[in-house]
Parts: C-alpha cells; sequence; structure tokens
C-alpha cells in the first residue's frame, strides 16, 4: 500500500523578521560566549583574566557604538525596526538585562573564582585594607614616588563648574570637610598610564614567588590626605564613564580630511554620556551629584560590585608567569621559504610559486622580510599598499620610510577612519608624509579596508609585479592573537588587479573590471550573490553543492536570504561566523541545512574563506570582507582567489574541516538565537581547532 504524502507546507515568507536574527543582541551573545572562557576552568588562569578584560573592553566600545546610536535614533523619534523587527526603544530595554548579567558575572568570575584560584598560586588580588603593615608601607611609597605627582583634584564648587569627564576615564568622586564644616564635592582622575594593579612588597621577586597586588584606584583613596591637606577626607568611591564616541565625518565639506579625524577624535572625549557604571557601595548623596552634572538617566547607570573598568585585567595577565598562560606557538616558516639558498630572497621563493600564510601558526616575518628586502632592493621601483591598523613601533612603516629614503616611489593608503585606531594612523600618516611619501586617505564615504602589498621590480625579462594580500591588518603584534591567512603571489593578472586598484583608490580610475581580485563596492557583492545563486543551481540539478563561509559577521540581508534559498534548495551550508549572525538556522523548511558555528578560542579568529564546491569545480576565495553591508557596499575591499589545487585542498580539508570538526571552543547556534557549546559524543576525539592547527 502506497503511503499517503505528507502535507505540503506553505512557501515561508522570507521578509518576515522572524528569520534575522538582530544584530546587537547577536553582539551581546558573542561576549557571552567571550565570557565562557573567561569561565571555563579548563583554561589557564591568566588566560582567564585576558578573557574578562576582553569582554569589558567589548562592552566599552558597544556602549560607544551600538548603545550610542540606539540612544540617538530615541531621541530623534525615529521608530524604523531592526532588520529582527525590534525598535529601538525595545531593542534598549532588551539590551539592559543582558548587559546587566555579563557585568555582574563577570565580576562574580573575577572575585569568587579567579582571584582564589590565583591566590593559590601566588598572584593575590587583594584590597588595601587586607594589607599588613609592611604592604601598606610598599604601596604609599609606590604612591608617593610615582603616583602623588601625576594627579589633579578637581573641585566643584559654587565658584567652579563641575569638571570634564572624559570618555573610558576611571574616576574618585571624593567628599571633603572645610575647616567652616562645610562639605564640598572633587573629582580626582585615575589616569591609563599608571599602573594600574599596583604590586606591593619587595622591589623584585624571584620568578613564580608570591606576588601581591591591589587596585591602583585604593591606594590612591587611602592617600587623599595628601592630596586635601588641612581638610577632611569623609568618603571616595570609584565611577566609571563611557560616552558616544561614534565619529560622523562630514567629508564632503572637509578640506583636509587628516585634520577633520583629528579634530573628530578630540572631540570624542566629548560625548554625551551613554553609560555612568558605580560600585554598589555608592552613597546616594554622591550618586545624584553625578547622575545631575552627568545628565545621566536611571537607564543609563549601572550599579556593580568593585572593581571597575575590568578592562584593567589585560595588566594581569601580562605579569611574567608563563605556568600560568598558554604555552607559546612557535610560528613556522613556510617551506618555499625555509628552502632557499643564502643568496636567494623571498622575490626567489614567490616566483617559483604563490605562497600561503597562515597566521600565528606562520610567521609574520615573511611579509616584514618582503618589504624589508622591497627597501633594500636596486631593482624594485616602487611599493604601494593599504594601512588599516598597525600599531604602536611597526616594523612595516619602518620598511616603507626606508624605501622612501632608498629612492623607491612609495605610495601609501592610511585608512584614517579605522576605528578607535585613529590617533594610530594619523600618527603614521604625518610621520609618512613628513618622510616625502605620498600618502592618499581613501575616498569620500568609503572607508579603505582591503589589504594589499604591491611590489613593481625590474627583472631581465621586463617589469613584475610581486603582491601581497590578506585577510588581516599588517599588524606584526596582531599577527600573533589573530588568525588571518595571507598570499604572496605574482600572478600576472592578480599584479594588473593590484596596479588598477591602487589607481583606482589614489586617482580618478573607475575601473569596473578586474580579472581575478573582487573588489567592493565595484563588484564584489554581485560576484558573492551569483556564486550562492550558481550553488542553488547545481543542486537543483541534482550536481554538487555545499557553501562553507567563514566570516567575522554575517549580517547582510540579500545574503541571508540567498543562504536560506540555498537551503531550500538543498545545498549544505555551514557558516563559521565568529560574531554577529543574523542567520536562524534549523527552521523546517527554511535552514534546515544551515548549521552556524562560532569558535572562541586563545586566538581572535579573523580570517574569511569562502568555499563554493560549484558541482565540483570547486572556487574559493579569501579577504578583507565580511558579510556585512558595509563591507560589500559601503568599504573598499578585496577577496582574492585561490587558485592552487593544492593549496585549495589544504585550505579545505585541514583548515575547513578542523574548525567544523571542532568540538572544544566551538558553540553551535540554534533557531532559538541560543548559542550551544559543542561536546565530544561517546569516543569520539577531542578537536581543539586553534590547537590542532598549530602542528605541523
Amino acid at each position: 500500500m502506497t503511503a499517503a504524502p505528507e502535507p505540503s507546507r506553505p512557501p515561508a515568507d522570507l521578509t518576515d523578521p522572524y528569520y534575522y536574527l538582530d544584530r546587537e543582541l547577536s553582539l551581546l551573545a558573542f561576549q557571552r560566549r567571550v565570557l565562557e572562557e573567561g569561565q571555563d576552568p579548563k583554561n589557564r588562569l591568566l588566560e582567564r583574566a585576558k578573557f574578562l578584560a576582553i569582554v569589558s573592553s567589548n562592552l566599552n566600545e558597544f556602549f560607544m557604538v551600538r548603545v550610542a546610536g540606539l540612544l540617538d535614533q530615541v531621541e530623534a523619534g525615529l521608530w524604523e525596526t531592526s532588520q529582527g523587527g525590534i525598535p529601538p526603544a525595545e531593542l534598549l530595554r532588551l539590551i539592559r538585562p543582558e548587559v546587566d548579567e555579563l557585568m555582574s558575572a563577570s565580576r562574580a568570575c573575577l572575585i569568587d573564582d579567579l582571584m582564589p584560584a590565583l591566590a593559590e598560586q601566588g598572584v593575590h588580588i587583594v584590597d588595601y585594607d587586607d594589607l599588613d603593615k609592611r604592604q601598606k608601607a610598599s604601596a604609599d611609597a609606590h604612591f608617593a614616588e610615582k603616583i602623588f605627582p601625576v594627579l589633579t583634584p578637581l573641585a566643584f564648587d559654587p565658584g567652579r563648574p563641575f569638571p570634564h569627564i572624559s570618555n573610558l576615564s576611571l574616576n574618585l568622586a571624593i567628599v571633603i570637610r572645610h575647616h567652616d564644616g562645610a562639605e564640598r564635592f572633587a573629582r580626582l582622575k585615575i589616569p591609563s598610564t599608571l599602573e594600574q594593579l599596583v604590586r606591593v612588597g619587595p622591589a623584585s621577586v624571584e620568578p613564580g614567588a608570591p606576588q601581591t597586588y591591589v587596585w591602583v584606584e585604593q591606594v590612591i583613596a587611602a592617600n587623599l590626605r595628601l592630596l586635601f591637606p588641612g581638610l577632611e577626607v569623609l568618603d571616595a568611591h570609584p565611577f566609571h564613564v563611557t560616552r558616544d564616541a561614534e565619529m560622523a565625518i562630514q567629508e564632503m565639506e572637509a578640506d583636509d580630511l587628516l585634520e577633520t579625524v583629528a579634530e573628530g577624535v578630540r572631540r570624542r572625549r566629548f560625548g554625551s554620556v551613554v553609560r555612568l557604571a558605580v560600585t554598589d557601595r555608592m552613597p546616594a548623596g554622591i550618586l545624584r551629584i553625578l547622575e545631575q552634572n552627568l545628565e545621566v538617566s536611571a537607564d543609563e547607570l549601572y550599579r556593580v560590585q568593585a572593581p571597575l573598568a575590568l578592562n584593567r585585567l589585560m595588566s594581569l595577565a601580562s605579569i611574567d608567569r608563563p605556568d600560568l598562560k598558554d604555552p607559546p606557538i612557535v610560528p613556522r616558516t613556510p617551506a618555499p621559504l625555509k628552502a632557499l639558498d643564502k643568496d636567494e630572497d623571498v622575490f626567489t621563493a614567490v616566483a617559483r610559486g604563490d605562497i600561503l600564510l597562515h597566521h600565528p601558526y606562520d610567521s609574520f616575518q615573511p611579509v616584514v622580510d618582503f618589504l624589508r628586502q622591497a627597501a633594500a632592493d636596486p631593482k624594485v621601483l616602487a611599493i604601494k599598499m593599504t594601512l588599516y591598523r598597525v600599531g604602536r613601533n611597526s616594523p612595516v612603516v619602518q620598511a616603507l620610510l626606508d624605501a622612501q629614503e632608498n629612492g623607491k616611489q612609495v605610495a601609501v593608503l592610511v585608512e584614517l577612519k579605522a576605528r578607535f585606531d585613529e590617533e594610530s594612523n594619523i600618527e603614521w600618516a604625518r610621520k609618512l608624509e613628513n618622510a616625502g611619501v605620498h600618502v592618499v586617505y581613501g575616498l569620500i564615504g568609503l572607508k579603505i579596508h582591503c589589504k594589499v602589498a604591491l611590489v613593481v621590480r625590474q627583472e631581465a625579462g621586463g617589469i613584475r609585479r610581486y603582491v601581497h594580500l590578506s585577510t588581516g591588518n599588517y599588524n606584526a603584534v596582531t599577527a600573533t592573537l589573530y588568525t588571518d591567512i595571507g598570499m604572496l603571489t605574482c600572478d600576472d593578472e592578480i599584479g594588473a588587479d593590484a596596479t588598477q586598484l591602487f589607481n583606482y583608490l589614489t586617482g580618478y580610475a573607475a575601473e569596473h573590471h578586474y580579472r581575478k581580485l573582487l573588489v567592493a563596492p565595484v563588484g564584489l557583492r554581485k560576484k558573492i550573490v551569483e556564486m550562492i545563486a550558481r550553488e542553488i543551481d547545481h543542486a537543483t540539478a541534482g550536481r554538487e553543492a555545499r557553501l562553507i563561509l567563514k566570516t567575522n559577521g554575517l549580517f547582510d540581508k540579500e545574503i541571508v536570504h540567498l543562504l536560506y534559498k540555498a537551503s531550500q534548495a538543498g545545498v549544505q551550508c555551514d557558516l563559521l561566523v565568529r560574531g554577529v549572525c543574523a542567520v536562524r538556522p534549523g527552521v523546517p523548511g527554511v535552514s534546515d541545512n544551515i548549521r552556524v558555528t562560532s569558535i572562541v578560542g586563545r586566538f581572535l579568529e579573523h580570517s574569511r574563506i569562502y568555499y563554493f564546491r560549484n558541482g565540483g569545480k570547486e572556487e574559493m576565495y579569501l579577504g578583507s570582507a565580511d558579510l556585512m553591508p558595509r563591507n560589500l557596499s559601503l568599504r573598499v575591499e578585496t577577496l582574492f582567489p585561490i587558485k592552487d589545487r593544492q593549496m585549495l585542498r589544504r585550505l579545505r580539508d585541514i583548515v575547513l574541516e578542523t574548525y567544523l570538526n571542532d568540538n572544544a571552543k566551538a558553540r553551535l547556534l540554534g533557531r532559538d538565537g541560543e548559542y550551544t557549546r559543542r561536546r565530544p559524543a561517546e569516543g569520539e576525539e577531542l578537536v581543539e581547532s586553534q590547537i590542532a592547527l598549530a602542528v605541523p
């Protein structure tokens, strides 16, 4: 007897907001995953402290940008809903308990779990009042010598206005009594340049010997009498301010973009307050002064257990206790570079074939060597590159300065609008300009996010172009902390594309056709859409079809819609999304074939890899672009193809499959928007992808 067919399900309305998870709530879900690493007893103690610091730092940025934007929308009377269908005011209401939980759970982890565990290992974080006599003497001597000279108390009374409280500043709210009995308020900023955890005791200790630390604000509070001689200090409590820090650059009206961004950075310190954090011990009278003068509502006030500003735990994570940290990974040198003879250089190796660099497992030094050798090589005529986040004391920038001094033509596109790196980039831009380098600051309305370095070299057969392309920044420090993939190549077509790209960035070229590179905003979105649609066609025709997309964020509505279509057509879609993700997987009839995995571990997952099965004719692209509206439409981005089949198989079968098999640091996104940590099944081997990929 033939079974009755299942009743057909009406087609889903993919415009329904239900199918698109909210961006802000997804960002907070990512912070919970980072917090889990701080709470995980399997992680080493100082690594756990680092994760708590990262959560605090990420929440600072969340308030400065995301919450500030929502507050602006509410104040302007805008009721436009998010992709998830939530109005701004409602989003703010939903965000509050999530942030409360993150802040309180972070402190509970520190105070109830991490501090006792550290104490067992000889690292003591204690209150000033719990120090013994000798330790207090040590702390007070440190105050007198290194803290007192840099402090500036500011009074608030009828003759002096309430002082400006700068963004992200930690302060003491102080009440003093004059001789006449009058009580006054004073504010004392705790400079971020000070050691935030003061080590007390002997000036030097043997490695591994017990060490005692006390928070700097407690040391200062205990010595306030020296700042207010002859007055009685009645009370002192810390508070921390977060301000709106999103900059709107009016580029069309800016004659000098460098100075405009510099002014924007200065003004950032004066944005409206979006969060006031105080301890749960702050008296109502002091709090009232802060609320009134900072114009803070109850919704913007956060009471938490001390200490405030847990991002300062990063200084604890840097102490010299290697036994309490992850063992270092010794970066590899790729075989083609290791095989070079003494008289050969990077150019020799690249001329033999493309070279893949997977950081931090592969060393970043070949990238630095590529630029240093280009700077010194008499055959090199020109160097062009983009700089987004390079950090301090950059060997990359030094190589460019050396190249300029050696008479090369050097052109650098410095992205001044790299959020929260503007000051560093302004400093480098001025230094490069002063050395005579051609410095360009980007295009009106577009942030330059692509990672490209082009070296033009005169060789026996004519001009040859060597190119480095990457998913990550030219930053030697973050290359040891982020997972990124780069490629060195002298492919003629990629070299021609890189030349065209720089002409587009520095001149008036309006080329919309590139031979091998995918470039946003001129064609990258269109090509990504076409390749996903092609997988749908393959699946519909019964051919091999699969998508593996590794990205930092996936929040573009057109892409999400297409992924649902691909799932409905039977395409297996594996999405490795570190952070914000709008896709709701596992919805019957809509996203049954979509799996979303987020990996949070010792390294920040930063590489973007896009794999398309393509009926067996596989294609793979790597690059700087996430699947976000800003990356696909509002930035200059590049994706580069992996044409070498052996290289493609390595990335597919080793790198991507290792991530997909992770059952130690992977979290799977459910249809309810919640992430569940994946655990090994019975008899299944434990796979921690970031450790597995470090093995040669």
